[in-house]
């Protein structure tokens, strides 16, 4: 084979993967559009009357998630499937995001900590590697963590709201998730990262108890819901 031919042969080459990387980039586009839709959905619960509709935004939310199945359906189908983490970076944002959304909707109906098997099936994917398109367990954590800073701002509005119960439970809640990437040795940088961003999230919460603690307004909270939800 000559050089012309073997540049020939490697331009082809090129050619085919940049068409696959335009292929996935419309429909991550389209990921972020139907994520955009979600959040600001989501974002009503931050707002006084938002906390008296979080069951009818929740549902609203989980029928834009049957549109991100359908949108990762198509994702899927336009790399090989064995070249996952070759292209990862065109979608990972997104998916990122799209974690965060899903526990979010499921912390605010349920007040638990979504799984990862459980977003990956809310978002129409695979939880297992050896299963083909999947959650990527560093982006099922960076999802979480953008959740912790999405709470501490839910507790900080909750109280301009007149709830003063919510901002104590999301205080154990985020205890619990501190205490549990205490335990994970985290070795990806960016990871680490979001993770030391969690103690000033810890902080904001604890800062909201303290105040209503001193106003004697965490005592009301409790007695009026019996110490429960």
């Amino acid at each position: 084979m000559s050089v012309s031919e073997m540049f020939a042969a490697l331009q082809g080459a090129l050619g085919q993967d940049q068409d696959i990387r335009e292929e996935i980039r419309k429909v991550v586009q389209a990921l972020e559009q139907t994520a955009r839709e979600i959040l600001t959905l989501l974002q009503g619960v931050h707002q006084g009357p938002g906390f008296q509709h979080i069951p009818k935004k929740c549902q609203k939310a989980r029928e834009h998630f049957g549109t991100v199945r359908t949108q990762m359906e198509s994702l899927k189908t336009k790399f090989p499937a064995d070249q996952y983490y070759r292209f990862h970076e065109h979608w990972r944002f997104v998916l990122q995001r799209l974690v965060f959304l899903a526990a979010f909707v499921v912390y605010l109906e349920s007040e638990t900590l979504v799984t990862r098997e459980a977003v990956a099936e809310i978002l129409g994917i695979e939880a297992d590697r050896e299963r083909g398109f999947h959650l990527d367990i560093e982006d099922y954590l960076s999802g979480v963590l953008t959740l912790a800073s999405e709470l501490a701002r839910l507790a900080v509005n909750s109280v301009t709201a007149g709830d003063y119960a919510r901002p104590l439970r999301i205080s154990t809640f985020i205890n619990e998730l501190d205490s549990g990437f205490r335990l994970l040795n985290l070795k990806n940088d960016s990871l680490r990262k979001r993770y030391d961003g969690l103690k000033y999230d810890v902080k904001k919460i604890e800062e909201v108890v303290y105040d209503l603690s001193i106003r004697g307004l965490s005592k009301e909270a409790t007695v009026g819901t019996g110490g429960e939800k």
